[in-house]
């Protein structure tokens, strides 16, 4: 044995056998060393807390499903100790006030009467009395509620397109997928059709003949027309289905970088800061001037009642225009930067979120019935583009500097539910397939990807009043 420990032991041994009034002088005497004695040369930590079972079986379980478990577990508790009734268990992932369930009846903490009172039996809803379970009834419907599986997105795009001469440029909009499955890109001076049914690729038209470049692309309501915007400032309105040019609209000075439709009638913004509305259906002649930024228009969309028109700005302004005046009915200067990211909310009336560039970063909400500012958030990089889920309330955003990620975002908690990279230069357009569950992203490194982010699960939580004008659009 080593004459160390031996003798630290020997010390121990004495020290435990002497009586308690000589340990006491000992320790109050002048000589004593203020360090506490060791009971021992190793240090034995003490696991009584740990419960080793539970953590193994939960070493690979995700958060979110770890969460839901806990959540579960802590309405089962509720209801055999505080008698609180809870019969289903909330969704977590989607319910903003995720630990309500933590937090109700909590006045019933320091209530101890049992309730006895019996009620007559159903066997649909009771738990029969010849049952061995101890629990309750409301637990019994508890641990039987269905649990809906958690929506996982994927971080891979599921179709990757090359796309030469995508123009790195964050004031254009060269893609747009039209109501008939087809993909409108422009590149360079040509716009081309990809069909998502067959993957075949067509060239719509050459702009290359004229000295001429593609700056916008947008489709109609039915998908049967495209609009083309060019660098020197003309506004083509092409057939699709049978691939010749219609018409070609003059009016701008400048490229035209923003297009937007209205039923029959198109809406194009220019370098020149000012919007056109012309009907597609009448002479060119007849046409709207709406003058009001002052700087280049970059961002055009119409809301889904066809009554308002949102445009964004270098200016750092955002402007919405009704269908009859000339002048903006309402004016936000919150933005610090460009205003490109413009989308109107199927789901509530009135409802406008706009993205800022470089120096801004922020997503802001707006209520348009009231002229109201409802809150922002800091994306940390420049927002190039906006879309709605068509199904559920959740919206997408794509970014450039410095970050170019893809982000989905829950509303109103703004809490993000993915994140997707793989672009390698900014992420400048944005389009949503007719199906409302698919996107496709273009960037700076010539390449177009296809994401699974949205679900087809429409959202059943709407506003009852009939009184409440900020409203679900029906």
């Amino acid at each position: 044995m080593d004459q160390e420990y031996e003798r630290r032991l020997l010390r121990q041994i004495n020290h435990q056998n002497l009586p308690t009034e000589a340990r006491l002088s000992k320790c109050v005497s002048a000589t004593c060393s203020p360090v506490s004695i060791k009971s021992g040369d190793r240090f034995i930590p003490t696991r009584a807390g740990s419960n080793w079972s539970i953590n193994f079986h939960y070493a690979n379980v995700s958060s979110q499903t770890f969460v839901l478990y806990a959540v579960a577990y802590a309405a089962l508790l509720r209801n055999e100790l505080l008698g609180a009734g809870i019969e289903t268990v909330p969704d977590t992932l989607t319910d903003d006030r995720r630990h309500a369930v933590l937090t109700q009846d909590s006045h019933s903490l320091f209530r101890y009467t049992v309730h006895t009172k019996r009620v007559p039996f159903d066997s649909d809803n009771e738990v029969s009395p010849y049952s061995l379970s101890p629990l309750s009834n409301k637990s019994h419907k508890l641990l039987r509620s269905p649990r809906k599986p958690a929506r996982k997105i994927s971080k891979i795009p599921f179709k990757v397109l090359d796309a030469p001469e995508l123009q790195d440029d964050f004031y254009l909009n060269l893609v747009d997928w039209s109501a008939g499955n087809l993909l409108s890109v422009g590149l360079g001076a040509c716009v081309y059709l990809w069909s998502a049914c067959t993957s075949q690729v067509t060239r719509l038209c050459d702009l290359s003949v004229d000295g001429d470049s593609v700056t916008s692309v947008c489709w109609n309501e039915r998908g049967s027309l495209v609009a083309v915007g060019t660098h020197k400032g003309y506004v083509q309105i092409w057939d699709a289905t049978g691939g010749r040019k219609l018409t070609s609209l003059e009016g701008h000075s400048a490229r035209v970088g923003a297009l937007a439709w209205n039923g029959e009638q198109l809406s194009s913004g220019s370098r020149d800061r000012v919007i056109l509305q012309r009907d597609v259906r009448t002479p060119p002649s007849a046409e709207r001037r709406l003058q009001g930024h002052r700087q280049e228009v970059c961002g055009l969309k119409w809301s889904p009642d066809h009554q308002h028109l949102a445009s964004g700005g270098n200016d750092n302004k955002l402007l919405v225009w009704n269908s009859s005046s000339l002048l903006p009915v309402q004016q936000y200067s919150d933005h610090l930067a460009a205003v490109k990211a413009i989308a109107w909310s199927p789901h509530q009336h009135g409802l406008l979120v706009s993205g800022g560039g470089t120096a801004d970063r922020c997503l802001r909400f707006w209520n348009t019935l009231t002229g109201q500012a409802l809150q922002s958030t800091d994306t940390g990089s420049q927002v190039c583009n906006l879309a709605w889920s068509k199904h559920a309330n959740e919206l997408v955003s794509t970014h450039g500097y410095s970050q170019n990620q893809i982000l989905v975002w829950k509303y109103p908690s703004l809490t993000q539910v993915a994140k997707l990279t793989g672009h390698s230069y900014r992420v400048l357009y944005l389009a949503v397939s007719p199906d409302g569950e698919a996107i496709v992203t273009g960037a700076g490194d010539e390449t177009l990807r296809f994401w699974n982010v949205f679900s087809k699960t429409r959202c059943t939580k709407e506003s009852k009043s009939v009184l409440n004008l900020f409203t679900r659009i029906r």
